[in-house]
């Protein structure tokens, strides 16, 4: 398999599409879906295009493409997680990764970077060491400036323009995940994380659960998944920003091992088209404090 990169005209860390007008406080945001590989990364990593793909949460903005149609903004990531985490805080680095040491303010003890899964990931989705070699704390400076903070000065923009005309905010984070042991043998399609109820108001997060009920899914709440950097530093409902993380199984969507589409992409789609268009109607006033 071939990854996508542009060597001689990068794409632009994020996408951002507006609607026409916006009808409701609800803003979309998918950090895990880019896949535009740069060409260095590709020389340093030990992986083929397989293993570093399986790190993203491949075709979820295709997932939610109609919301801007609808009147609500979709913010999405180009750049591969496994470059460059946007649901991390921005300096969340493992030592062991780097030819040097790390400044001291640098977040080395986190239990992602415990995990291999910092900022910069220590290892692919299958566990395997991403890099041949250490590589310069330099770079990870410069995927920080030129991925990260591009991405979260667009979504805190968004979010701050969204108030601003409505009184509170919706995020919506979109996520995929594959199979996990912990889901036994009854797995759920979707796992919504709140951070257990401190980022979102409850009556959000229900809202948003029982549209996806409604449509025949099996959804869990914050197990596994309760909500990662985004949900939890964005999510501050004293300030009328609520946000909830979707986790959608690979499964209803995609070959897994082929990281291909299958016809339920369609299928999918148009149902949480069908769901946003129930959220985009609702009169969200209440959510203001």
């Amino acid at each position: 398999m071939d990854l996508p990169h542009h060597p001689d005209h990068p794409a632009p860390p994020c996408v951002l599409t507006r609607p026409k007008r916006q009808v409701a406080p609800i803003v979309f945001a998918s950090a895990h879906s880019g896949r535009d590989y740069p060409p260095l990364f590709l020389a340093e990593s030990r992986l083929d295009a397989i293993s570093l793909r399986r790190s993203e949460d491949s075709f979820v903005e295709q997932l939610f493409a109609q919301a801007p149609a609808l009147g609500m903004p979709l913010l999405a990531a180009t750049f591969p997680r496994v470059y460059c985490d946007a649901n991390r805080e921005p300096w969340e680095l493992d030592p062991g990764m780097f030819d040097g040491p790390l400044p001291a303010w640098v977040n080395s003890q986190s239990p992602r970077v415990g995990a291999g899964l910092g900022t910069l990931a220590r290892v692919a989705a299958s566990g395997e060491a991403v890099y041949s070699r250490r590589i310069p704390f330099a770079e990870a400076e410069a995927r920080v400036r030129n991925c990260w903070e591009p991405y979260h000065a667009a979504l805190s923009g968004l979010i701050a323009e969204t108030v601003a005309a409505f009184g509170c905010c919706l995020l919506i984070d979109c996520h995929s995940m594959p199979a996990h042991p912990a889901h036994g043998q009854d797995p759920p399609d979707m796992v919504l994380g709140d951070a257990h109820g401190t980022a979102c108001a409850p009556r959000a997060t229900r809202l948003v659960e029982e549209g996806l009920q409604g449509l025949g899914y099996r959804v869990r709440r914050n197990d596994p998944y309760a909500g990662g950097y985004v949900t939890r530093h964005y999510g501050r409902p004293r300030d009328n920003v609520h946000a909830v993380q979707i986790e959608i199984a690979r499964s209803l969507y995609m070959d897994e091992a082929a990281i291909r589409p299958h016809a339920g992409l369609e299928v999918l789609a148009a149902r949480l088209t069908g769901l946003m268009t129930e959220l985009a109607g609702r009169d969200w006033s209440w959510l203001r404090r």
